[in-house]
């Protein structure tokens, strides 16, 4: 078993990206609800068991090179790949009537709630992981029919590039065990603020 407490870079960058083209790349494949952990123990897809012990503010992204063996020019390699994000723009919403602000952000939460989809708020821009088929995130967004509200799909990867390790874990480490339609229970809505 190999310890990993750091990474070596991103197959993006020059370095790596010759590095993976010259040798044998090993990827170690993520679920996206494990990438967001510091501490995880995993085999590779050729059997390499790694110790991943990094520090508790990083988290792995797709491509990040976790190991090199120079003299076999063999590299593992995270393969994340996150599902796509419903993102929700409620740009110019600060420039309306206070209560106008509160009847929409309201409703919005009301509605996101009510399916049981966790979210991060950064500024006026509310981020939601796919949870469930996209045409039923798309059929909600339409049926509520938030005033102020714009919402379209984007790639998990970029949205995660503009998140912390926090939130990124409040994203897309529980959208694969998302419950849907429980009302017996609490209803809860994770939020995080910038």
């Amino acid at each position: 078993m190999i310890i990993i407490d750091r990474k070596l870079g991103n197959v993006s960058e020059p370095l790596w990206r010759e590095r993976s083209q010259q040798g044998e790349v090993d990827p170690l494949i993520l679920e996206q609800w494990e990438a967001p952990k510091s501490r995880l123990r995993k085999a590779s897809t050729g059997g390499l068991e790694l110790a991943i012990s990094l520090p508790r503010s990083e988290n792995l992204h797709d491509g990040d090179v976790l190991y090199y063996d120079e003299a076999r020019k063999y590299l593992v390699v995270a393969k994340v790949p996150l599902k796509d994000v419903l993102v929700i723009e409620l740009d110019g919403i600060d420039k309306l009537p206070p209560v106008e602000i509160l009847r929409i952000c309201f409703e919005l939460g009301h509605g996101l709630g009510n399916q049981h989809w966790p979210a991060v708020i950064k500024g006026t821009t509310v981020y939601v992981p796919l949870s469930v088929d996209q045409k039923v995130m798309a059929s909600v967004m339409r049926t509520h029919a938030f005033e102020h509200v714009k919402s379209r799909f984007v790639p998990g990867e970029e949205v995660a590039a503009k998140l912390t390790a926090k939130e990124v874990r409040i994203l897309f480490a529980g959208a694969d065990a998302t419950p849907h339609h429980h009302h017996g229970e609490v209803l809860q809505l994770n939020l995080a603020r910038d």
